[in-house]
């Protein structure tokens, strides 16, 4: 049976097989989302189980997905990216005026060896000859890598209402101890998908990837697209799937290459 990797202190003797991209560290909680933002939450078409806030005060939901009290408050009118059962999504804000380079810092509280995982998730974008290409910077930055001081491995959010990517991206790196550099990269990777627009592959059965129990929340308003030519079968290998193997590769897999090349 698979395990989703608890970032807290346990016994050495135990065995880590799965983590999300961002799991609790601590039981403690700044505060508990109110029943009225929990309704909004799902109103959105997200799940609203295990929601936590972050020490910003904004909800952390689906594991990594950052949304403020003004998401909570919009009102979105147009849909999301299905690819396949196990499905591609996207947000109902993407990065506009393209084409367009985005450009990303490390910040140099995050160890070294994040720079060699940080330029190869941008290479795996910039392979694909999209109308977006990432740059790593030192100053400048449309989105920062930041070290997390939160109870969470990772988390990202959506890109504005203006059509710019989200800005931040808050890395536990002392969750990712030991982890190869290909793990860390595929992280990453999926932190800077959603930052461009991108939900997880497994929105409507978190438990495909994660074990568990599934959770299923449906489109709500918002609605379901299918990208043309994908499969209808279960898309295993995604880049963007809710959980990754300890120690796992996730580069992007064909369906994912076909929903990025449909947005960007």
């Amino acid at each position: 049976m698979r395990k989703v990797l608890q970032v807290a202190a346990v016994a050495t003797a135990c065995v880590v097989v799965l983590f999300s991209c961002r799991k609790n560290v601590a039981s403690e909680q700044k505060s508990t989302p109110s029943e009225e933002s929990l309704n909004k939450i799902y109103n959105l078409g997200f799940s609203n189980k295990n929601v936590t806030m972050d020490e910003d005060g904004n909800y952390l939901v689906e594991g990594d997905i950052v949304l403020s009290q003004a998401s909570l408050d919009a009102m979105p009118a147009t849909q999301f990216l299905r690819v396949g059962s196990e499905e591609q999504y996207r947000t109902y804000n993407l990065v506009t005026r393209l084409p367009r380079v985005i450009k990303v810092s490390l910040s140099s509280r995050l160890p070294s060896s994040y720079v060699a995982a940080l330029d190869e998730a941008l290479g795996r974008y910039n392979a694909e000859n999209l109308l977006i290409t990432f740059q790593r910077v030192s100053s400048g930055a449309d989105i920062s890598l930041v070290k997390a001081s939160g109870s969470y491995l990772a988390s990202s959010g959506f890109p504005t209402s203006s059509g710019d990517p989200y800005y931040l991206v808050k890395v536990n790196s002392n969750a990712l101890n030991g982890q190869p550099q290909a793990t860390i990269a595929s992280v990453i990777a999926h932190e800077l998908g959603h930052c461009i627009g991108f939900r997880h592959t497994d929105y409507m059965n978190r438990a495909y990837s994660c074990g568990g129990q599934a959770v299923n929340e449906g489109a709500s308003t918002i609605g379901a697209v299918q990208v043309p030519g994908t499969p209808s079968g279960p898309d295993p290998n995604s880049w963007m799937l809710s959980c990754i193997g300890s120690g796992q590769n996730r580069p992007f897999n064909d369906n994912d290459k076909i929903a990025l090349g449909y947005l960007y």
